[in-house]
């Protein structure tokens, strides 16, 4: 089958022919690449839709608290998802420390970036009193933004593609060998992204979901889990985790997968037990 596949390669989409790459401005002295565009967009995007957040009856911190969860949040996906990426991944970077600050050559763990961001908003609510999990729910609203844009930007850049195959929408990517491998980053893109959106912006704006503490960040944590684990049986493992996979049969992004479908199970079932009258943090309503 492997060789059939390969002999007709041709018949594919080429990644060459779709006009893409992962620079997105190149002024010679000077490049601007699409993975360091698509965080950016993804933080100013996710500020964007927090103050709309906030906006709504109940909110569990101030447009001041939200400009300071920026930096925090932006330090928190940085430094969480390189070292995510390093100690789950490539351990062998710490054998030459200055490999650690190349992030424009890729190498971030998302799994990383997710413990980085909760440790951020651990110190931000301890720092002015907030309530944790309520903060993490309104945060895990506007996370569908960078999930999304980021596999684009992973696709763009020739990166994280799937396993060989011969489903019809194949792509031969350059650095992925000459046989067509599922484009798993669009996978990821419409599942982690437009599909976490299409039920957790509902959620919030037209249920009572927000007044549960932990219900939204445990549905965005149980979302990206089944989505990531599913794909992750079409992903190309990494190639120094291969004996991962033929070991136990599951990859190590599966792995790390795991108990964040744990955590959002045990949030989503014991949320209603959490509920109580919500005093805002600005404003003057409460919420039953």
């Amino acid at each position: 089958m492997p060789f059939e596949i390969i002999a007709t390669a041709a018949n594919y989409i080429q990644f060459e022919n779709l006009g893409v790459g992962p620079v997105a401005l190149d002024l010679g002295f000077f490049q601007i690449r699409w993975y360091s565009l698509g965080y950016l967009a993804g933080i100013l995007l996710g500020y964007w839709l927090l103050l709309k957040l906030l906006a709504k009856p109940g909110a569990p911190m101030s447009r001041e608290h939200a400009d300071d969860m920026i930096l925090y949040a932006t330090l928190g996906i940085i430094v969480g998802g390189r070292l995510g990426y390093i100690f789950f991944y490539q351990p062998s970077i710490l054998q030459n420390p200055v490999d650690i600050f190349k992030l424009w050559e890729g190498g971030m763990s998302l799994h990383g970036g997710t413990l980085g961001t909760i440790f951020a908003i651990w110190l931000l609510a301890r720092k002015y009193k907030l309530s944790f999990l309520r903060v993490c729910d309104y945060i895990a609203c506007v996370i569908p933004f960078g999930l999304f844009l980021v596999r684009l930007a992973n696709f763009v850049n020739d990166e994280l593609w799937g396993r060989v195959t011969d489903v019809p929408w194949a792509i031969v990517f350059p650095n992925g060998g000459p046989e067509p491998r599922h484009p798993s980053q669009l996978y990821e893109a419409a599942l982690e992204g437009l599909l976490m959106a299409a039920i957790m912006w509902p959620l919030f704006f037209k249920t009572d979901a927000r007044y549960k503490p932990g219900f939204l960040f445990g549905t965005a944590a149980l979302i990206y889990g089944l989505s990531r684990f599913a794909v992750e049986f079409v992903r190309e493992p990494d190639q120094q985790l291969q004996w991962l996979v033929q070991a136990s049969g599951l990859s190590m992004g599966q792995w790390l997968t795991i108990p964040m479908i744990l955590i959002g199970l045990f949030l989503i079932a014991t949320a209603a037990g959490r509920r109580k009258r919500v005093e805002p943090v600005s404003g003057s309503s409460s919420v039953a």
